[in-house]
């Protein structure tokens, strides 16, 4: 029997309900460390998982034995009650919906290092623009009414 091999690289973005600055400075670490850890379970890579207090970005190394879907709201459900639970946030949620974008391996090095920029990179654009690019560039077809919430206030809380 033949073996598949894949080689999809994938970044997935979502941000916190209401787009409420939620995820705090002191602790988003741990949270990006857990997120990992759901991934990896999921047997994909976590390549870069970074963000700001109101949404995520992380960068994987795409197993398909898993629906991309099943794969994000693992992450998001597990996520959310894992904040609620240790750190005491019991109107923490995720928004619904979420976007994924594939890259090619060429790509992987700049994403990495888009992701971990996050804070500089966010000192020039809000989480709209970004988002807003991000679906241009991939030439994705949106309607406006099922974006995210956005709010562009920002502080690490």
């Amino acid at each position: 029997m033949a073996n598949t091999y894949t080689q999809l690289y994938i970044q997935i973005v979502f941000s916190v309900k209401g787009r409420e600055s939620l995820v705090s400075k002191e602790w988003k670490n741990d949270l990006y460390a857990y997120v990992g850890g759901i991934i990896l379970n999921h047997k994909s890579k976590p390549l870069a998982i970074n963000g700001m207090p109101d949404h995520i970005h992380m960068l994987i190394g795409y197993n398909p034995s898993t629906p991309l879907p099943t794969l994000v709201e693992d992450i998001k459900t597990s996520s959310n009650k894992w904040i609620k639970e240790h750190h005491n946030i019991p109107m923490f949620s995720w928004q619904k919906g979420y976007g994924a974008f594939s890259y090619s391996r060429s790509s992987i090095d700049n994403v990495i290092r888009y992701i971990a920029n996050q804070e500089e990179h966010h000192r020039k654009t809000t989480f709209r623009e970004e988002y807003l690019q991000m679906l241009r560039d991939f030439e994705v077809e949106y309607k406006n009414e099922y974006l995210f919430d956005f709010q562009e206030i920002y502080k690490w809380s």
